[in-house]
């Protein structure tokens, strides 16, 4: 099977493709940056830019569309637009103009917002931020594709958060500052994250690979969930770490967020914290997948160990490998 992968550059799509080749499908990338794992395989292509992707995703049998702007902190705003949700329409217009029938579209659990504890794929739609927002506006570009061709097959897979060796998101940072003595809890911490583990997540994606015609939707987390006092404990547990975390109120990490916010405005500078990233951390994030059960796939890596690869990679092996550059967050 000829498989490209929009976005394929960053740390998912390494695991993707990886998974791919060893089943013997033939791959290739299709992303704006260089891919440091499968430098030969990358070509350049912007979904942003219906030119290079009618160029660059000819003769594909599927398309894994990876890319996405998700950042907290994305300026200009406008690029959520222009990436998730006009480039979801140049994906789709390359698509219906090469003949491609099969997409799988790797959107995110942040369609719900603060969701109730247990959403599963008929959850209402909340997001509060122009991620989400532009997320679910791309989900909507591909099932007008898919409307456009009785034959077309499209899998819209909503993630939890995703983590991993060479990540750069919020599980690293919050790993980081675990290892480095600086980690804070803000409130009790047993609000519970659904989270995925890398491996698992591409192992997903591959599963999908043999769709039919129609829409198929699962959200993709994990399980079990942790609640954020045990995933700190685990962590500390496989860094070697002792001692008691100390836990701030709720109400005094907003206000250190809102003081942040408000420098970041005056200085015109970013700062790791912000108070829709205090939000975030104390809220709870439970998402089920009552879709993916029906299936029968079953997740390569236990989550437990997951959270241990990563951090040996990370924090406890990194100074017995020659340093490698590490991926962007998809």
């Amino acid at each position: 099977m000829h498989i490209s992968i929009i976005g394929g550059s960053g740390f998912i799509g390494a695991r993707l493709t990886g998974r791919l080749l060893a089943a013997g499908h033939n791959v290739k990338i299709a992303d704006i940056n260089d891919s440091h794992t499968y430098p030969a395989l990358r070509v350049y292509a912007d979904v942003r830019d219906a030119n290079t992707l009618k160029r660059e995703l000819s003769g594909s049998d599927v398309v894994i569309n990876l890319a996405a702007e998700h950042h907290d902190n994305v300026m200009p705003k406008s690029l959520y637009d222009d990436v998730n949700v006009s480039g979801a329409e140049n994906v789709c217009g390359a698509c219906t103009e090469l003949g491609i029938k099969k997409i799988i579209f790797i959107s995110s659990a942040a369609v719900y917002g603060f969701a109730p504890p247990g959403t599963d794929e008929t959850g209402s739609l909340n997001y509060f931020n122009d991620y989400g927002r532009t997320k679910w506006l791309a989900e909507e570009k591909y099932r007008e594709w898919l409307k456009s061709d009785t034959g077309n097959s499209l899998t819209i897979i909503r993630a939890a958060v995703i983590f991993g060796e060479q990540n750069r998101g919020n599980v690293y940072n919050l790993l980081r500052q675990i290892a480095d003595g600086a980690f804070l809890m803000v409130g009790k911490g047993t609000n519970v994250k659904s989270m995925a583990y890398v491996e698992n997540a591409a192992a997903f994606i591959e599963y999908n690979l043999n769709n039919g015609p129609g829409e198929q939707l699962f959200n993709y987390a994990d399980k079990p969930d942790l609640d954020m006092n045990t995933l700190v404990a685990e962590a500390r547990r496989i860094m070697g770490k002792s001692g008691r975390i100390f836990h701030w109120p709720y109400w005094m990490g907003c206000c250190g967020g809102f003081c942040f916010d408000l420098l970041a405005k005056i200085t015109h500078k970013k700062f790791p914290v912000s108070l829709i990233r205090v939000k975030k951390f104390c809220s709870n994030t439970i998402f089920e997948s009552a879709k993916i059960k029906k299936t029968g796939f079953k997740a390569p890596v236990n989550l437990i160990d997951g959270l241990e690869k990563t951090i040996k990679y990370e924090f406890i092996d990194c100074m017995r490998r020659v340093h490698t550059p590490p991926f962007r967050a998809l």
